[in-house]
């Protein structure tokens, strides 16, 4: 093999230098936390992330450890810091992987799962398409009940893991999708996940995404948490670490303007499950999927009174917009309850004495939303400014209400329309140097 060149190895000197920096000390503002990527230089002393350094059994063990982003002064308001915890980093996408890794784990233990079994779960998408990740995985069956509005994308993925997606009307909202899971059970013998009411979803995020939290402010400030609430459970668990360990945390939890069910303070009946008896009062459709089915989740409602330091509103339209300002101006990729967390943050922020550091979840990635709202003004075709780009240079132009064009023009265009009919070019016009002549003859 060839002797390596010289910008080569000065690059291999630096990422040892880095190596042997990181080795002798640790703490000196990059911390390595297994699992997650670690930094090494460039050619050019450029802070690059390498690939993870981990093998990993399976899929599943890819789960949590999700970095946390500072958002730059483009959104951010002057005197505040405000991260972000990215949980689209996990393998499917979404926090959901966590819940869903969590209840399975929990029933394998518990020895409700066996070899061979069917897992239910009725869900808008995120947890069903964990779950059948898991199931597949696992070699479990899969079988998900989902609400007629969600979008279709989601009910594809799920599709693609290999798990069967059974759609309820429209009509019967969430509740709908819960009881017709509870049915199949029933008649089956399947298992149901029960992620409103299992409490191995809040105590998964107790163990995993508090504590991450925790580590990574370790010796910095962190005064408000804010989350959104879908089953309840990253607000429950990972709440109750933060405070346990941070008792001056202040936790800001945000629910739809159109769907407020906690601020009606009308309580949810319940079956003797725990699961909801009927849809709540105070539910109105919403477009933050993911977010306030129609009931209060048993998990959300069975968290410590006082974990909660205010409850905020989020209108749908805010929710929608930050989520794009999220994307266009920081270039995270996060879903409409990503956009209404960060909103959240945003107002959190306006409040918030100078100085204050604030730490928003993003739960799940925009992919998930193509057909949804979030997407609604984003053309698939080419606008004015990008057909203006386009005409700006004369070769492979598509148009409308033209025919294509694919053929280059000038001296070197000509010369490969000649070659492409068959005929010899005549290259000695073109304004290059010999060899480089000489080669374009021998390639054409």
């Amino acid at each position: 093999p060839r002797a390596p060149t010289r910008s080569r190895r000065t690059m291999l000197k630096l990422n040892r230098l880095a190596a042997l920096s990181l080795l002798a000390a640790p703490t000196a503002g990059l911390t390595l936390h297994a699992g997650l990527r670690s930094p090494v230089l460039g050619a050019r002393g450029v802070q690059m992330m390498a690939g993870t350094t981990e093998l990993y059994a399976d899929v599943t063990k890819t789960i949590g450890n999700t970095p946390i982003v500072k958002i730059s002064d483009k959104m951010c308001p002057e005197g505040v810091e405000i991260y972000a915890k990215c949980e689209f980093f996990n393998p499917l996408s979404s926090v959901k992987d966590r819940l869903a890794l969590a209840i399975i784990e929990d029933a394998e233990k518990r020895g409700d799962l066996k070899p061979g079994d069917t897992v239910v779960e009725a869900t808008s998408g995120n947890t069903g398409i964990a779950v059948a990740m898991v199931c597949a995985q696992r070699g479990y069956k899969c079988v998900i009940c989902m609400a007629e509005p969600f979008s279709v994308e989601r009910r594809k993925l799920m599709r693609m893991l290999g798990a069967k997606v059974i759609v309820t009307p429209k009509a019967g909202k969430g509740t709908g999708m819960v009881r017709k899971a509870e049915e199949l059970c029933a008649k089956h013998g399947w298992f149901l996940c029960h992620q409103f009411e299992n409490e191995a979803n809040w105590k998964f995020h107790e163990a995993t995404t508090g504590p991450e939290i925790l580590a990574a402010f370790e010796g910095k400030k962190l005064d408000y948490w804010v989350t959104g609430y879908g089953t309840g459970g990253t607000f429950h668990g990972a709440g109750k670490a933060i405070k346990a360990a941070r008792p001056d945390v202040q936790i800001v939890l945000a629910e739809p303007a159109d769907a407020g069910l906690i601020v009606s303070g009308i309580e949810t009946e319940r079956n003797a499950d725990g699961s909801p008896v009927g849809s709540h009062p105070a539910f109105k459709p919403h477009p933050i999927q993911g977010w306030t089915p129609d009931f209060i989740p048993k998990v959300l409602d069975d968290a410590p009174t006082d974990l909660r330091s205010t409850l905020l509103p989020i209108p749908g339209a805010e929710a929608v917009a930050t989520a794009k300002a999220l994307a266009a101006k920081e270039g995270l990729l996060t879903g409409i309850s990503g956009g209404g967390t960060m909103w959240a943050a945003l107002e959190t922020a306006k409040m918030a004495p100078k100085g204050s550091v604030i730490l928003a979840m993003l739960p799940d990635t925009g992919e998930r939303y193509l057909s949804t709202p979030l997407f609604a003004d984003i053309a698939a075709d080419m606008d004015e400014a990008e057909l203006e780009i386009a005409k700006s240079t004369p070769s492979f132009q598509l148009l409308p209400d033209a025919e294509p064009v694919l053929q280059a023009v000038g001296r070197l265009g000509k010369a490969v329309a000649r070659t492409a009919m068959g005929r010899r070019p005549d290259l000695s016009a073109l304004r290059a140097p010999r060899a480089a002549r000489a080669a374009l003859v021998e390639l054409l």
